[in-house]
């Protein structure tokens, strides 16, 4: 069973190397590492290039913003499951991929998804929001909830069936994907509960008021999208944010 990773970078010359390292170190070796760079100018593709004999696939060209980059990588992937690993983030440890690639051999699903850690962007170790989800229930998007997107591995074939990302969304087409996949056309899935990446804090969605707005009102376009609740849908997703701030994982 293929696992294809998707790495979108453009301009994080400080990172990407942490990424690529953690891909590399996964136990599990049936593994399509594609990067998607937008047309970085930094130095970036010199550290890419150190590794071009262990990346699968590289494309470097201006796009229109992250979806669209990660859509380009879901046409390329070749891979039985498709996931995604920012240039900012890292795997929790190095049997990620093997834990992912069980639960799909073991359970017929089409998607599964775990825990997420936010991390300081020069330590790591230190965590500043855990996201711990928890067992799938079809109910529980209505108030709110949702897996967090950075974890979702999903089958390719899903993403052949009802689509990718939907770049009219510019901050949250991960939200609308999901409740498109799980929401709408019940796609089946399985919580591993752990942690499965950490990702570097400072986040498109987060950088600004204007953008955290933003990011509302496209939540709520995809919460009313698809019948899947009221604005207080929207209010309990962001309210649901506040306890990963004080939970302390054992992971």
């Amino acid at each position: 069973m293929k696992v294809s990773i998707i790495t979108v970078v453009y301009n994080n010359k400080t990172y990407i190397e942490d990424c690529i390292r953690s891909v590399l170190s996964q136990t599990y070796k049936d593994i399509e590492h594609i990067i998607i760079d937008g047309g970085s100018a930094d130095g970036t593709l010199d550290v890419i290039k150190q590794y071009k004999d262990k990346i699968s696939k590289v494309i470097s060209e201006p796009d229109n913003g992250i979806y669209d980059a990660l859509n380009k990588g879901i046409r390329l992937a070749s891979g039985n499951i498709v996931g995604f690993l920012h240039a900012d983030d890292i795997y929790a440890n190095d049997k990620v991929i093997d834990k992912v690639a069980y639960v799909f051999m073991k359970n017929s699903i089409d998607s599964c998804y775990g825990d997420l850690q936010y991390v300081k962007k020069d330590n790591i170790n230190r965590v500043i929001r855990h996201w711990k989800s928890s067992e799938y229930e079809y109910r529980k998007f209505k108030y709110g909830w949702m897996p967090p997107h950075p974890t979702l591995f999903v089958k390719r074939e899903i993403y052949d069936k009802y689509g990718s990302f939907n770049t009219e969304y510019k901050i949250a087409a991960d939200y609308e994907l999901m409740l498109r996949l799980l929401w709408k056309y019940k796609i089946s899935t399985h919580y591993i509960p752990e942690v499965l990446i950490k990702m570097r804090i400072g986040g498109a969605s987060n950088k600004s008021l204007k953008n955290l707005i933003r990011k509302s009102s496209e939540d709520y376009k995809a919460i009313k999208n698809y019948n899947a609740g009221g604005i207080y849908t929207l209010f309990l997703k962001n309210l649901s944010k506040i306890p990963q701030f004080f939970i302390r994982s054992k992971n």
